[in-house]
This record gives structure tokens, sequence and C-alpha cells, in this order.
């Protein structure tokens, strides 16, 4: 380790994912003489979940009308839309159908659709022959949903946008520079040499719960991990004209196995929401931990007795998925014509750093922030963070301003 200190700063932002990245662009805009400096544990931006979610521009009608993910959540797919626009970035701007498969999702359907007329969200109520003739593959049972504004990206590509405009805008990123303690008068330890900020934005994703307990943060919160993997299809590209979601269960923040369109039209089903063993178990034993393997194992084995979200069942459920006939299955229900043959190819995994309550043994479904004068700990950014990227990183900045002016 390194202990020569590396440099001085006004703001220290920990992890460079789409968050970190637009939390330090937006301190710079507000604080122009003030220096911002983004660290990153691995050797290039976004190696997390913002370089490996789906993509998708949520529209933002899932969530109830007081949480911050709707009030970010449109907002953030319009902005987003419009930097994609701006940059050049290819976006798909194919739509979303949401389907009922049966008579009992119809109740879901018409909790969507008032959730989304509650948060502003283009949102159409459609007939079943008026979402095949959106999808002509579709399934539904009497009538779905359609959003418009439902989008998909390459995460990188944004990513490697936005970090580039970052440095154009004067902020540092160093990589390879890990966190690893706090210690006297608030100097931070890296892998790289010590850092001496002002003011310290934890946005570490998998890890933000650990570093902010480094500050008396996050007491009554752990990530649980979460693996979500996707299943691509060998059919020609386009071979579906708009993504196909089913009806959620909205007590958990998963939105079940669906139909998704990459912005080159490839297809794919997923994705997984696989309780990890470890933060980082992308595959096998990749980025083993035995300290972390007990702690989280610890933690399931109590949820699998007891929790107010059935973690019992859903972990059942969600190991099914390993099984490529078992996904394809569940898929079927949705669209026809899908056959497991053209399924053969699993994506790179995402690990979804979901934050769980402790305390009430809940998973937590809302954008969570702790902080005071010296900290921000961004504890829960979960789906959809990305969408959200923006606005939400706005009001991260303007948390801080109230608290260190």
């Amino acid at each position: 380790m390194n202990n020569k200190v590396v440099a001085t700063c006004d703001f220290l932002i920990i992890g460079a994912g789409i968050v970190g990245l637009n939390v330090a662009r937006c301190l710079k805009r507000i604080f122009r003489e003030a220096s911002v400096i983004v660290i990153e544990k691995e050797s290039e931006c976004g190696f997390h979940a913002s370089g490996r979610n789906s993509g998708v521009l949520h529209a933002g009608f899932y969530y109830t009308p007081d949480s911050l993910k709707a009030k970010f959540t449109r907002l953030g797919n319009q902005l987003l839309t419009e930097y994609c626009d701006e940059k050049k970035i290819p976006i798909n701007k194919c739509g979303k159908l949401v389907v009922a498969k049966n008579e009992d999702d119809l109740a879901g359907l018409d909790i969507l659709l008032k959730r989304g007329r509650e948060n502003g969200v283009v949102l159409q109520e459609i007939t079943e022959q008026e979402a095949s003739e959106i999808e002509p593959r579709v399934r539904t049972h009497q009538r779905a949903l359609f959003s418009p504004s439902t989008a998909s990206v390459d995460p990188n590509q944004v990513l490697n946008a936005m970090k580039h405009d970052a440095l154009r805008e004067g902020i540092k990123i160093h990589c390879n520079a890990q966190y690893l303690k706090k210690i006297r008068n608030g100097m931070i330890v890296t892998t790289a040499g010590n850092y001496q900020p002002g003011y310290i934005i934890n946005a570490a994703g998998l890890y933000a719960d650990q570093i902010a307990k480094d500050f008396n943060f996050s007491q009554h919160y752990c990530v649980l991990p979460f693996k979500g993997i996707y299943l691509y299809s060998n059919e020609p590209k386009h071979s579906f004209k708009t993504n196909i979601y089913p009806v959620p269960d909205l007590k958990n923040p998963f939105l079940g196995v669906h139909f998704t369109i990459t912005v080159g039209g490839q297809i794919k089903i997923g994705p997984t929401a696989i309780p990890a063993f470890w933060r980082e178990q992308y595959n096998l034993l990749e980025r083993f931990k035995f300290s972390e393997f007990t702690e989280i194992l610890k933690k399931q084995l109590g949820l699998f007795f007891y929790s107010k979200f059935d973690f019992k069942k859903l972990a059942l459920e969600e190991m099914k998925k390993y099984s490529r006939h078992y996904m394809v299955q569940l898929a079927s229900v949705l669209a026809k014509d899908v056959k497991k043959e053209n399924y053969t190819q699993f994506g790179k995994p995402g690990i979804r750093a979901q934050l769980l309550n402790v305390k009430e043994k809940k998973l937590e479904m809302d954008f969570i922030l702790e902080g005071d004068k010296q900290s921000m700990h961004i504890l829960n950014a979960v789906s959809p963070g990305f969408t959200s990227s923006l606005p939400f990183s706005q009001y991260v900045c303007d948390r801080i301003i109230e608290l260190i002016t």
C-alpha cells in the first residue's frame, strides 16, 4: 500500500459509475473553481452495474407517486434521450408493451396505468388487437399497456461519452485507486495512496454500505447482491418490434423475465435476480471473498426463514432461471414462436446492489441517501438508476449543498 498523499481536493467521489461521474459533473458546474476527483478501484469506468445493465431507458410508471424513482425516472428518460441525440449515440426508440398473462394480471395493469398517469408518464391503454398491431408476436389477455417513451441504448457508449465530458470539464478520474479506509482528519486511504478531501461522496455501488459504515452511516442497512443474466436469441435482428414485459409483482423491486431489444436490434430474455453469495460473484469463484460469503450467507439464511418479501420463494424461483429451458418457458407466455433452440447464449452477468433493511427485513424499493457536513452516501441507486442518473445526480448535489452551506 502506498502511503503518500496523492492529492487534496474539494470533492472526492468514490466510484466512477454513471451516478458517480454525473455527481462529479454536477458539483463542478455548481462550484466552478472547486477541485473534483473521482476514484475508481477498477481500471475503467462503469465496470460494474453501470456497464452491465440492460440499457433500457425506463418511462417511470412502475413507481408510487411519492417515491424518488417516480420523480426522477420520467425526467431521466427525457434527459438521457436528449443527451444521446445530442451526442449522436445510437438509441432504439422502440417503446414497450406490458402484457397480461391472465385475468389476474388485469388489476396489475390498472395499477400501472394509474401510477403512470399520476407520475405524468405517457402510457396508452390498448386492446389485444392493438397490441398485436404494435408487435405481431405478442401474447396478452384482453388488453395491454404501451409505453412509447421506453427506449434502449448501449450503456457503455453512454458512459464513455459522460467520462469524456467529465474530463473535458476539468474533473480528474483516478482508476486503479480502491478505497481502503478513512483515517485521522478525514484522510482517505486507497491502493493508489492517500487523498485529503474537503467533502466525500460515496457512490461505490456494491460496497456503498460498507464504506458508509466507516462514516457511521448505513447502520440499519446492508447490500444484498442479486445476479442478473440475460439469455440472447440467435434470431435475426429486429425479430421483435418492441420490448415486451409482464405485469410485475409490485411487492418486490424486480420486473420478471421479459423481452428486451438492444440498440442494435438483438433480442434477449431475462434478467434473472438470483441471490449471489458474495458481492462480485459474476462467475463461479470469481472475486471470491470468504468474509463476504459468510456475511451474506448468514443474511440469506435469516431471510429464508423470515422476511417481509418471502425471500425463500423468490430465491427458489430465481435459482430455476439458471435453466435455459425454464427461461424460455417463462418468455414463451409473453410471445409466440419462442423456441429453446433460438436461445443458446447467456450474456455478461451483472450484480444488482440491492439494499436490505436489516432491522425491518425488507428490500428497499426507493433510492436512499444518508449524509452530513462531511460526507454523502448513495446507499440504494438500483434500477432505474441508469435511467434516472442525470436528475438523481442533481438531487444528490442539492442535498450536499443544503448540508454544507
